[in-house]
């Protein structure tokens, strides 16, 4: 697919393919200066460089084909055999060896020796590692996401035989030895009501043997997935469902009891195999305490969904300098459409949600590693954050997405380009891990049962104290207000006012982000994002609920 380009300045369709998307980001590097320790910082340039070589060259010319030519399910070989394999396109299997193994994606935060650092990399780390290689190729950040967050999943509840068993293998850079993830809850009558789960568990001797349907299997060709089922002597409810972990290959090396029965023909994500799965007898193993399904699987959800957050915030990055370069290089009317006053307000109203989300991500992400350490207040905020970017960037994703599309004109609507394959993905994040809904109650959830809302405005307020600026007493002043509504609000189940929440809570808190960043001498700029978020995205919400007053 390659091709030799002419100059995008001379061009009057201004082509980016080839454009390093590290180095046109303008803030990245400052912000990781921030965020990261100098000396990872300086080992992770080089290979920030050249992802963001490769994400705007080779892997967008790879995804772009991967995109057009799905993965197709074979169930019987030529000679009348079952096999029940997913013949996935070369273009994605490269791009596996790519994010799994060079760039260790899956297993950086798990394992020393990703990219040549001596101890597992920060979570701002691998996240941001992520939010590179994902404005490139959007249906493998799936299986890196879930495979991640298996691991994770395991290593806390599995016993040490499991752990043992797996752990190297999830783990593993070698594209000869590394075992993908996948998580399988979905079924027809449970979606979002993981209490209407079906699926039965037998005891089989040392292991369980899994029956049901499961309806919507992402990676359907992982090598292991976890899988809740309901024990057969279990109560009904959410009592009554366990975790399991299912390999897709039995101890004694034959196929695991299970078809895959049909691939789902997608919007987006097309480049990787979501499928239809019948579990028949599947051997599996019994991870944690058995009816504690939910809560322990919750954990690899509230971790996914940090990832769908920053893989929305990427969505929007590459949108977003998808347009700058095209308003740069574009004339109309004898100017560059940059120049042009209604275009620079377009790109405005796409840099924030924009910012937000990367901003918002790293401190999530910050948290995590704290709360992986056992700091219980960190585990607090991760909860809270978690289901808050979730909610708000996956739904701004839609629509900065959608604005890349327009600043392009009529090539943003032809496949060919990148901008329609943005706008399919973007569509995917408020549906993946939970619907803007769920989540938005799940932020209840999270105030009431976890006190977490608590623990959110202490680290507001924390980041607040080490500012001197004239805009830190405004936002103290919009954060006790947000608090209090937020807290009524959830305490007294006014369930029709949660989406409202979880707004101003995303917003207010990329407001103080912003602020406690632009402290710093490179990043200056930034309080201007907070005065942008207050008056356009913050304040408008709060006039609306009556909890500021009109002027």
């Amino acid at each position: 697919m390659s091709h030799t380009q002419p100059d995008a300045v001379l061009d009057p369709i201004p082509d980016s393919l080839g454009q390093n998307l590290y180095v046109a980001d303008a803030d990245l590097h400052a912000l990781l200066a921030l965020y990261l320790d100098a000396a990872l910082l300086t080992h992770l340039t080089p290979h920030l460089h050249r992802l963001g070589e490769l994400a705007g060259g080779k892997f967008e010319e790879l995804a772009s084909i991967a995109d057009k030519k799905p993965p197709e399910l074979v169930v019987r070989t030529r000679q009348g055999h079952d096999c029940n394999e997913i013949v996935k396109n070369p273009a994605y299997i490269e791009l596996e060896k790519w994010a799994f193994s060079t760039f260790g994606l899956a297993a950086s935060s798990h394992v020393p020796g990703v990219l040549g650092w001596h101890a597992p990399l920060p979570a701002v780390a691998k996240y941001t590692l992520f939010y590179l290689f994902s404005q490139a190729e959007f249906g493998l950040t799936c299986p890196v996401n879930m495979t991640d967050s298996l691991t994770r999943t395991l290593k806390k509840y599995g016993n040490p035989e499991l752990v043992e068993r797996f752990f190297s293998r999830l783990t593993s850079l070698d594209v000869d030895t590394y075992f993908q993830g996948a998580m399988f809850m979905t079924e027809q009558g449970a979606g979002s009501d993981i209490a209407q789960t079906v699926t039965v568990a037998r005891r089989s001797g040392a292991h369980w043997a899994l029956h049901g349907d499961k309806w919507f299997c992402s990676n359907a060709s992982a090598d292991l997935a976890m899988v809740l089922a309901r024990a057969d002597d279990a109560p009904q409810g959410m009592a009554g469902v366990s975790l399991f972990l299912m390999p897709r290959v039995k101890a004694d090396g034959t196929a695991n009891h299970y078809r895959i029965v049909r691939l789902k023909d997608k919007m987006g994500t097309r480049s990787m195999a979501s499928g239809e799965i019948r579990l028949e007898g599947a051997e599996a193993y019994l991870v944690g305490q058995e009816g504690k399904g939910f809560q322990q699987m919750a954990e690899m959800v509230n971790s996914s969904r940090l990832s769908n957050g920053v893989r929305s915030g990427a969505l929007m990055r590459r949108a977003l300098t998808e347009a700058r370069f095209v308003t740069t290089h574009r004339h109309a009317f004898g100017k560059r459409l940059a120049d042009l006053p209604l275009m620079r307000r377009q790109l405005e109203k796409m840099t924030l949600p924009t910012e937000q989300a990367r901003s918002f991500g790293f401190q999530a992400a910050q948290a995590l590693q704290k709360s992986d350490a056992g700091d219980e207040q960190a585990r607090k905020l991760v909860r809270i954050m978690t289901p808050l970017i979730k909610f708000r960037a996956c739904r701004d994703a839609r629509q900065v997405t959608g604005d890349a599309m327009e600043v392009r004109g009529g090539c943003g609507y032809i496949e060919e380009w990148t901008e329609p394959r943005l706008v399919r993905e973007a569509h995917l994040g408020s549906i993946w891990e939970g619907t803007s809904n769920i989540v938005a109650l799940d932020v209840y959830r999270a105030i009431v049962r976890e006190n977490a809302l608590e623990a959110y405005g202490a680290h507001l307020r924390g980041l607040l104290a080490s500012t001197s600026s004239a805009l830190t007493y405004l936002l103290s002043s919009r954060l006790a207000t947000v608090l209090d509504y937020a807290e009524r609000s959830a305490m007294q189940r006014k369930d029709e006012e949660a989406r409202e929440v979880a707004s101003v809570l995303y917003h207010i808190g990329s407001a103080v982000i912003f602020l406690w960043e632009s402290g710093q001498p490179d990043l200056n700029h930034r309080a201007n994002y907070v005065r942008d978020v207050v008056a356009h995205r913050l304040d408008p919400r709060l006039r609306r609920l009556g909890l500021l007053a009109e002027g």
